[in-house]
């Protein structure tokens, strides 16, 4: 990791850049396959699967024999693992429920806002190097609460053709409707078009390489919304000399390991601790299966010494990490003041992979920035607000007027008329 002292403000946008690929050569690609999907469907979809996955199925629809032979060959131990994180995530998200808001803005004129569940949802569960069945938790489960009728999973095939065991199992777990064998762009575009087996559907979630955040965002493009644009993981750590080297460590490792293209910054007072944190990377790089990854995804990644507290959290603000940990001597200043984070992790003893395993909160986040605007994923999520109103005689009698004045104002007499059509009435 290279190691930067006091930048200057504007020199932040450089050195904070992602490691991501030109937008245009990604945006080329998906084009070119949302466009075969939406004219051939399955058998795109299929060319696609051998192309990217290097397998050939006879059906991508995941059927209900297939599902209990993976739940099957899942320990009791991994189930009992999930069931516990299912149980906090269900807590937290229940939780954000709200009760129907009703507003008598006027004698005579009610208006009310009640939520509905997204009928029909679509998740996106990665696959590739390490298939993240936690992830199905953290989607199906608000899904599930919100009351959504239908929610279909896709997630990339392994070499044999199959979907890893324990996505399967979370996902029956979690009242995923219907799970099919695709993945990466070709995934977001049978979700988009809907295919002879994959059901259109109105909102995509999920976290993916950069390929799969662009085909997202392409996605809008055809009526379909999407949770945000998330992409490669990133994370900051602020920390000073209260902070344990190791745990530090092994946080920004946790990240990194993710793929080689995610990104992870320590932004510290001290540079003791700075240079015993870069020590402590190299001795657990060493024991990490994914080390190869760890390292590159290292390569992308920047420590720096910010001796000045307030500019440190100006630093922060400006890369809007999409994971922040704070573990300093004045955690509540950094607390208090944070203005664009996904989710923040406070003190020694919180990991970041609390948040993406058990403790409850949701890890499909914003990444790229896309904190300053967007939120992570959340029960409203998978809910749209509709609202209502109803006016009685007297409450028309009572805005009437305005809204005459108003329309006029506008130029829209038809608006008027609505209007003075029912008050000569009431008259």
């Amino acid at each position: 990791m290279k190691v930067i002292q006091n930048p200057q403000p504007k020199d932040w946008n450089t050195i904070l850049e992602r490691p991501t690929k030109t937008v245009d050569a990604i945006e080329r690609t998906v084009n070119q396959i949302f466009d075969a999907v939406k004219r051939n469907g399955d058998n795109a979809v299929a060319t696609y699967t051998k192309q990217f996955d290097n397998v050939s199925l006879e059906s991508i629809f995941v059927s209900d024999k297939e599902i209990e032979k993976g739940i099957s060959l899942v320990s009791d131990e991994l189930k009992n693992a999930i069931e516990v994180a299912k149980n906090n995530i269900e807590k937290f998200h229940r939780a954000q429920k709200t009760e129907k808001v009703v507003v008598e803005t006027t004698t005579g004129v009610q208006c009310w806002q009640e939520k509905k569940p997204i009928t029909k949802v679509g998740l996106y569960i990665p696959g590739g190097t390490a298939p993240l069945f936690s992830t199905v938790l953290m989607l199906a489960i608000p899904a599930q609460i919100a009351g959504c009728k239908e929610i279909v999973l896709c997630s990339p095939p392994d070499k044999n053709g199959k979907i890893n065991p324990a996505i399967l199992y979370a996902a029956t777990l979690c009242g995923v409707t219907r799970i099919f064998k695709v993945g990466g762009i070709q995934a977001i575009a049978a979700m988009t078009f809907g295919t002879e087996s994959v059901p259109k559907v109105s909102k995509i979630f999920g976290p993916g390489n950069q390929f799969v955040t662009v085909a997202k965002q392409i996605a809008t493009k055809y009526g379909v919304a999407i949770d945000m644009p998330a992409g490669p993981s990133e994370l900051l750590v602020v920390a000073d000399v209260s902070a344990n080297a190791s745990f530090v460590a092994s946080d920004l490792l946790s990240q990194a390991e993710h793929g080689t293209d995610s990104q992870v910054v320590l932004v510290s007072d001290s540079i003791a601790l700075i240079e015993s944190v870069e020590n402590e990377i190299q001795k657990q790089l060493l024991a990490l299966p994914r080390k190869e990854i760890a390292a590159k995804a290292l390569e992308n990644s920047k420590m720096i010494l910010m001796e000045d507290e307030n500019a440190a959290l100006n630093l922060i603000n400006a890369y809007a990490p999409e994971h922040l940990i704070i573990a300093t001597r004045n955690d509540n200043y950094f607390v208090d003041n944070i203005e664009n984070a996904g989710s923040v992790f406070i003190g020694n003893y919180t990991p970041e992979s609390a948040g993406d395993y058990a403790s409850g909160t949701n890890h499909t986040l914003p990444t790229n920035g896309f904190s300053k605007a967007y939120s992570g994923v959340n029960l409203d999520s998978f809910l749209k607000s509709i609202t209502y109103q109803k006016i009685s005689k007297e409450g028309l009698q009572n805005i009437g007027k305005s809204i005459e004045i108003m329309a006029a104002a506008e130029g829209l007499q038809a608006h008027k008329n609505a209007v003075s059509i029912r008050l000569k009435n009431i008259k």
